[in-house]
Parts: structure tokens; sequence; C-alpha cells
């Protein structure tokens, strides 16, 4: 094997001939794509340097060349039973070509198939030990030719602005370049007729002409109303303000003023001033992801909107569509996902949910509901945030009716840490009064706490009624005693159920039916249903206003010269735990100093918010600071630590269950007769419902649940019930607080 075209990195069979992609052919490939990607944020020649190399291993005559023969093969021989590691020869090439460089080529390169390691770590999975693997390394060079060897490129200290705090995301971002890279060019040789699907996108400019041709046509057939002139200044003020520098926003607008159309007013007109690539929507749960999504297709067109998330539906036959296709990389130009996805996939190391993280460079991200970021995690997710907009020429804006305090100074004690360093610039004035013009409910707090009993006798006075508790066992308690024909909310429902029914309150509400309601706190962020009266348990002040915009949201009761009725009650023995009991702490503490009437102000929600993370006793549970920022010197990162750790739901302690609610059980008799297909399982993820071990060993024992190459399902179609939702022995199981 002399020449280059005896080295071989791919192989696919076109008009029953083998046809081979060079190692050399790959790596230009690859490098050209990785340093397009890299160069968005500075650092063009990094992204080259590890194309040109992350494949060197494929080098080796005894070892990855036969095994790719016989893999495609191209060869009678038996096959090689297992992958030759080509990854770990380019890492070692760059610690002896570039010393004073390496540690970010090398990480990238050992773990472009792999994921990124740590540094350390017990066993051989980690890159100290890769490094030390001279046996592949040497054997690569004595083949490889000289050209490629030498190919090494001029580099420069990384452009970041905070270096311990952002080492480990500039280097995550260069992986993700070379991983996606390598994943396009791959793609181009062995599948054209795919890689011609991906990236037809219509411009910023004409998404922007859409949007405002939609809404000239809304604000032509809406009526003339008090609430909709002050809509419309909103929506002035955001398109005034895009034209400031990037930076940090926040639209801190009422519940009902409009600030999903009026953000995304503000975010086209900065991507395009800006020439940003793209507009990533940040969201707390799937259920508002489907409706925001829906409504982005509507205006946007489908081809230009991305909805990532884990209620995904491909359909068997499409698995490979361009919609699907552009949730691997988000390269297009709109898209819709949730705070998990998002966040954790910042501090990911597989290759699967790294190989994104480049298309975030240089984008508006809109945080909708920013309240719901988790506390526990709040430090890593700023820190993440503010790198974001230092170094990654990313615009960012919180939207919410109660924006938390993210700049400054955060919590008390050791556990206090640095908020954002950047200014975040309010969009809407403190001139515009807004809180005091869209206040169409009066809040009444306790007196005294009050039975299940007493509550739902008082509950069934009224036609038309939400109810709003805190864990999933005071839901089915104060249902149970409720009127025939009540509806049920919680998380012990699977997604479908929710909707359906949060769909079946809508059409009721606009039919002007009787309806009344008891939920879990699952309704509160951005679910658009308007009641006339609103209970809701004693909680944190962000629960009370969140939902307190479930009420008169639409402001029909002030044109009767009337206000919403919302009322907070505390349920007898209701014992708040967690953060949530710490919430509830620091709303007593705000009402034993006021009347309760002028919460609603975003100065008193800044005063709750320094008063709740003062009693928090974390802001980093995942221990980021120890796994990414202490080693940063020498560059002793644990990746693969941090990953696992960094995780917005904790379902260690928690099993899903497949339940057979409408569709749901005929997709499990196909689950059962072809297996766990991907489309099969996209599909089946909606139809899930998670519950603690503990819980899920007694279905065990019951005997109804079955397991399906390690997939659970309920088998007793009784334990479901069609109004409520997973029941277990005929209790209810605590809330899980799952997102």
């Amino acid at each position: 094997m002399e020449k280059e075209q005896d080295f071989i990195a791919h192989v696919r069979i076109e008009d029953n001939a083998f046809q081979i992609q060079t190692v050399k052919e790959h790596a230009v490939g690859t490098a050209d794509l990785s340093e397009s990607f890299a160069a968005v944020f500075g650092a063009a020649a990094w992204g080259k340097q590890n194309g040109w190399w992350h494949d060197m291993g494929k080098y080796t005559k005894d070892s990855f060349q036969p095994y790719i023969r016989s893999a495609s093969g191209m060869t009678a021989e038996q096959k090689v039973a297992n992958k030759p590691d080509h990854s770990s020869a380019g890492a070692i090439l760059t610690k002896e070509k570039l010393p004073g460089y390496y540690p970010p080529l090398a990480y990238c390169i050992a773990g472009h198939h792999s994921g990124l390691l740590d540094w350390t770590s017990s066993g051989e999975a980690n890159l100290n030990k890769r490094l030390s693997k001279t046996d592949c390394y040497q054997e690569m060079l004595k083949d490889a030719p000289e050209e490629m060897q030498e190919a090494v490129v001029s580099l420069n200290a990384p452009m970041i602005s905070d270096f311990q705090k952002e080492m480990h995301q500039w280097i995550r971002m260069l992986f993700s370049c070379l991983v996606d890279a390598d994943y396009l060019d791959t793609e181009r040789f062995m599948q054209p007729e795919q890689a011609v699907r991906r990236g037809q996108y219509d411009s910023m400019e004409t998404l922007k002409e859409r949007f405002d041709t939609h809404m000239e046509s809304l604000t032509a057939g809406a009526p003339a109303s008090f609430i909709n002139e002050k809509r419309a200044a909103i929506l002035s003020r955001c398109r005034e303000m895009a034209e400031k520098l990037p930076g940090f926003f926040s639209l801190t607008v009422p519940t009902g003023g409009g600030k999903t159309l009026a953000s995304m007013a503000w975010a086209l007109i900065h991507a395009v001033r800006y020439k940003k690539d793209r507009i990533i929507i940040v969201i707390p749960y799937t259920s508002i992801i489907v409706q925001t999504a829906a409504v982005l297709r509507d205006i946007f067109g489908a081809e230009n909107v991305v909805e990532h998330h884990s209620n995904l539906q491909p359909d068997s036959n499409d698995e490979r569509s361009p919609s699907l296709l552009a949730t691997e990389n988000w390269d297009a130009p709109i898209i819709v996902t949730t705070n998990v996805q998002f966040f954790e996939s910042l501090y990911a190391c597989r290759t699967s949910r790294c190989r994104k993280l480049h298309n975030i460079c240089n984008s508006v991200v809109i945080l909708d509901e920013a309240q719901m970021l988790p506390v526990e995690f709040l430090q890593p997710i700023l820190d993440i945030l503010q790198s974001l907009q230092s170094s990654f020429k990313t615009s960012i804006l919180f939207t919410t009716a109660t924006l938390p305090v993210f700049a400054g100074h955060i919590g008390t004690g050791q556990k206090a840490f640095s908020g954002l360093k950047s200014p975040v610039t309010e969009i809407t004035s403190v001139h515009d009064h807004l809180f005091e013009a869209f206040k169409r409910v009066e809040l009444h707090w306790p007196e005294s706490t009050v039975t299940f009993d007493d509550l739902a006798d008082e509950l069934s006075g009224y036609d038309c009624v939400l109810c709003i508790v805190n864990t999933r066992k005071e839901a089915r308690e104060l249902y149970l005693r409720m009127p025939e024909g009540t509806l049920h909310l919680s998380r012990m429902m699977c997604s479908v159920h929710i909707m359906e029914v949060i769909k079946l309150i809508k059409q009721k509400l606009k039919d002007n039916k009787p309806v009344r309601v008891i939920s879990t706190q699952l309704v509160e962020a951005g679910v658009d249903i308007d009641f006339p009266v609103v209970y809701r348990a004693f909680a944190g002040l962000d629960s009370i206003i969140q939902a307190a915009g479930r009420c008169n949201r639409e402001g029909k009761l002030n044109k009767k010269g009337e206000l919403g009725q919302v009322f907070v009650f505390k349920p007898e023995n209701s014992v708040l735990r967690g953060l949530m009991g710490k919430g509830a702490a620091a709303l007593r503490e705000m009402l034993s100093i006021s009347d309760g009437n002028d919460l609603f102000s975003p100065d008193c929600m800044a005063q709750y918010f320094r008063l709740f993370y003062s009693k928090c006793n974390t802001f980093d549970k995942a221990e980021i600071k120890k796994s990414l920022y202490e080693g940063v010197g020498e560059m002793n990162f644990l990746f693969a630590t941090a990953a696992d750790q960094f995780r917005l739901i904790d379902d260690k302690n928690s099993v899903s269950i497949l339940v057979g609610y409408g569709d749901g059980a005929t997709l499990l008799e196909e689950l059962k007769r072809i297996g766990p297909e991907f489309w099969l399982l996209r599909k089946l993820q909606q139809y899930s419902v998670s519950i603690r071990k503990y819980d899920f060993e007694q279905f065990r024992k019951q005997g109804t649940v079955g397991e399906y190459a390690g997939i659970f399902i309920l088998e007793d179609g009784r334990c479901y019930d069609e109004r409520a939702g997973l029941v277990l022995d005929g209790a209810w199981v605590e809330e899980l607080l799952l997102v």
C-alpha cells in the first residue's frame, strides 16, 4: 500500500460497483467544513486542524484498512470482529506536533466518535489513557503519508472573555464543528441523495417579510380595545429595541400581553440587522412547544421551522425527512426546543447531542417563561448563557411575566455566586405601567387552612373554575371529591391525554360551556386558557402570579366593570418540601410586610426572588465548577462526568411506563410485534408516564407491568383511568415535578 487510493475512509456500492472515498479526500472535506463552522467564533484554523487529523488512525495497513475492506464486503476475508481505534493516533499526533496547543485538539479528535472524555477517570475511558496508546500511533507514523503528518496550521489563542468559565465550552463548540463536519462529509459521499435535502431554507429577510404580512392582517382584523392597544404598543416597542446592539434583553410583559409574537418581531428585526443565522426559541414544556411551533409554521412555512423535543413524532416511512435531519444539527432558521434539550446539550459529551452546538453561535435565543429555569442549576445555566453572549455572538432574550433576578450577586453564604456580568436591557418601559394596565384579577389571600371536602364544595359552586394544587396526590384527592364532569390534569396522565384535555377545556371555554378543572402546576406556564375564577394552593409568588395569568386572561370581565377572582388557599395537612417549600416561605415573608395588592410589579418580583435565592441550598447541583472550572489551567476537564451530572430532570429515581391510552394501545401492539424501531419509540414517548421507583416496584409485584427490550409497558388497562391517568392500588403517586 503506497498510493493514497489504497487508504480508504468510506465505501459505498453504486451500480454493483464499489466506490471509495480516500482518507485524504475525507480529511480535506471535513477540514473545509469544520473550518467554516469554527470561523463563526474566530477558531477557523483550529477547526481545519481538527478536520485534517481526525481520521489519521485510518492510515494503518494492518488494522483499519483490513477492517474497512472486510466490513464493506470489498474482500472475501472473514470480517474483523472489532472496529480498530482510529481516533487515538490523531490525538497523539497533536501532542507531538503541537505541544503548546494540543489539549483542545486531542479532546476533539479522540472523542469524535465516542464523545468528549474526562481527562482522568477510573478505567481506560479517559483522554490521558488514550494519549498513551503508542502502538496505534507508531503504526500510523509508519503508514501515513508525510504530507498528512506535517499538515500543521498556525493556531492562535481562543477568543473567549473568561478563560476559566468558557474554555470548556470553547472546546465543546470546536468538537461540535468537527463532529458535524465529519457527519456531513461522510453523508455527502455515502448518501448523496440525503445530503442534497439539507439546508433548503428561506432567508431571514424573507421570513421577516412573511411575519410583517401576517402581523398586518392580524392587526387589521383585531377589534379596537384597550388590551389590543397595549399589545400594539408592546409590539412597537419590541421593533424599536431590536436595533440595539447584541447582548442580553428581557421582555417583562403581563400574561396576555402578546409576548410570543412581540418577541418574534424583536428577534427577526435583530437577526436581520446583525446578520444572525437563526432564531432558537427555548420553552419549558413540550405542551407549549406544540402550540408555539404550530403558530410559527403557519407564518413561516413548515420547511423553515424545526421542533426538537422528546415527543417529536416522525412517520415510519419518513425517518430522514428534511425536518428530522435538521434536528441533528439545527441548521434551520427557526428552532423550537425545550430547556432540557437546549441546556443539557450545552453540557453534553455525546456526539449526537453536541453536533448541533456550533449552530447556536451567531443566533438569537429566546428563553420563554424564563422563571422556569431550574434554580438548582442556575449557576452553570447563567455561566453558559454569558459565554454564548460574550464569546459566541449570541443575543439572548428572556421573556416572562415574572422575571427572576439573573444579574449581580445571587444567594447568600458559601453558595452565593455572581450572575450575568453583562447588563440585561429591558425592552418595555416602566412608564408604560403595563402591570397596572393589564390588571385583570383580584387576589384573595387565605385566612386559615381548608379541607379538601370544604374546598370541593366551594369549587362546585362555580360553573367555570380552575383549581391548581401542588402535587399529584392533592390533585387526585380533590378530583375524587368533585362533581361528575370535572376535568383532571396532572403528569399521572401521558402527554397525549394531557393535550386532549387541554384542547377540550379550550373548546368548552370558547363555547361558554360549564367546565371545572383540577390541575397540578403544569397549566401555569404558557397554556392559553382563560377562566373567570382561579383557585391556587399556596406556593411561591411566581407560581401564584402565573396561575393568575389563567384568569380573565383576555380581559373580558373588565368590559363589564369586573375583575377575575383568584383565591389562594392553604390545604389542610399539606407540607411543602424542597424548592416549592422555600418559595412558599419567601412569599410568607413578603406578605408579613405587604398587604399583597402590589405583588404583580417587577420590583416585587425581584424582591421575592432575592428572598427565595437566599433560602436555596445550591445553585450548582451538578458540581460543574468542580468538573469544568477547577482544572482549566492544566486542561484537566471532566467532560463525561459533567454531562452525566447535568440533568435538569433527575430520572435516576424514577421509571417511565408506556400506557395504552388512545392510539397508544395500537402502538404498543406494534412494539411487541416488530420491536423497538426508532420511529415507533419516538411516537410512544408521548404515551409515557414517569413514577418513582418505589411505586414502579409495586406495579411489578402486582404483575401489571411487562418488559420488552428494556421498555416497560402497562399491561393492565384498569390501572390507567381514562379521566385521571395512572393509578396505583387506589392511591395516588406523589408529584415528581417533572418539566
